[in-house]
């Protein structure tokens, strides 16, 4: 097992991975493709700013661009839907077709000029497709009575595969680096992974190795048809939407154990809570993961990282990175304000949207985080 333990012997936090102590300003390697120049990762956030039909437009391309240039080692896109029936929220950028190559290869550009690494996140929605968007029944593993999902046949499911296969290809073809399967947060790859959701009696349910198959099938598909250099990660959360935390660690050890990816991304809602599961309280959720032998897979973690000390603390637990979400929106330079000054204090929520909007975000994505409860003032100016 690989094990790690802070170290307060300098300014910023540190942890002793054998190689001597690591700092958030420093660069990381993968086991393909380039390197980060430092240890912050920004979050894929859904931020409504794109086109209907998921073609980039110019505001997400600037919210995206003004992150990387803000200093984050690796910027990675909003969930981009594979299908176009796997769309999840209005606005959402795509990458299920060719025409939505010019603009990913447009972003690709803006990103790389920056020095920072470029990820797209593949997603499908499955039963979170609202039908209002896709002007049909949600598709999910099963049929699903809440949601009016009706259960993907044989072949679908076959396609879904291709298809997440063939948005990696596509992201390749744009000049990004990578991609990041989308596998968390009751999405349709950890549908297929609930034991509750998924219902299957075919290949693709039932027993865990059943239920995981379509993310390993994934796996396979992009590493044979992309490039030996491109990056691959997942990202997995483990409970919530029917998981179940002993089962995401075996997946989560699988994964490390294939070393067909490069990064393993876990949403962990709060990266120092405990789990849900009586069974497993007593310890940090994120320690179930820090602990696994990841060989040269590097490992990180999301979920309310706000402060230099919280990601801090997050390096010293044994993350080799770190990923922003809420801190980025409320600060694109997160990593060069923490460069200039390790202890700076971040802005407080709530925020204004003239404070937003001079941070990137558009109308469309102001109104959305106006939708998080005392994130947005209700000051209009």
């Amino acid at each position: 097992m690989t094990s790690a333990r802070p170290d307060v012997s300098g300014g910023h936090a540190l942890h002793q991975r054998g190689g001597g102590p690591v700092t958030l300003l420093d660069p990381m390697t993968f086991p393909r493709g380039p390197a980060m120049k430092n240890r912050f990762m920004l979050a894929p956030l859904t931020n409504s700013q794109s086109h209907e039909d998921g073609v980039l437009s110019d505001e997400e391309e600037h919210w995206l661009t003004m992150r990387a240039k803000g200093g984050f080692g690796l910027t990675m896109t909003c969930a981009a839907h594979v299908q176009a029936v796997g769309k999840g929220f209005p606005g959402q950028l795509g990458v299920f077709g060719d025409e939505h190559i010019e603009g990913l290869t447009r972003l690709a550009k803006g990103i790389a000029v920056q020095d920072s690494v470029s990820i797209v996140q593949l997603h499908h929605a499955g039963m979170r497709s609202p039908a209002e968007l896709i002007g049909e029944a949600p598709h999910c593993p099963s049929a699903d009575a809440e949601t009016g999902a009706r259960a993907l046949d044989h072949a679908e499911v076959l396609r879904l595969v291709d298809d997440f296969v063939a948005a990696a290809v596509r992201s390749e073809q744009a000049g990004f680096d990578g991609v990041e399967i989308h596998g968390a947060h009751g999405y349709v790859v950890a549908q297929f992974l609930s034991p509750e959701i998924n219902r299957r009696t075919d290949e693709f349910g039932g027993s865990l190795e059943n239920r995981s198959r379509l993310l390993f099938a994934v796996v396979d598909g992009i590493r044979k048809q992309c490039g030996r250099d491109f990056l691959l990660g997942v990202r997995l959360s483990p409970e919530r939407f029917g998981l179940r935390l002993g089962e995401m660690i075996a997946v989560a050890e699988r994964l490390l154990a294939d070393q067909k990816i490069d990064f393993l991304d876990m949403s962990l809602w709060d990266v120092f809570k405990e789990s849900e599961e009586e069974e497993f309280r007593g310890r940090t959720l994120m320690s179930y993961f820090t602990e696994l032998e990841r060989g040269a897979v590097r490992l990180g973690v999301a979920g309310k990282i706000r402060t230099p000390e919280n990601a801090e603390r997050t390096l010293a637990a044994g993350a080799d990175w770190v990923m922003l979400g809420r801190a980025a929106i409320v600060h694109h330079d997160f990593p060069n304000r923490y460069a200039a000054d390790s202890r700076f204090v971040p802005a407080e929520n709530p925020v204004t949207r003239e404070y937003l909007a001079g941070e990137g975000l558009s109308e469309a994505f102001i109104d959305y985080m106006a939708g998080w409860k005392g994130f947005v003032s209700e000051d209009r100016r």
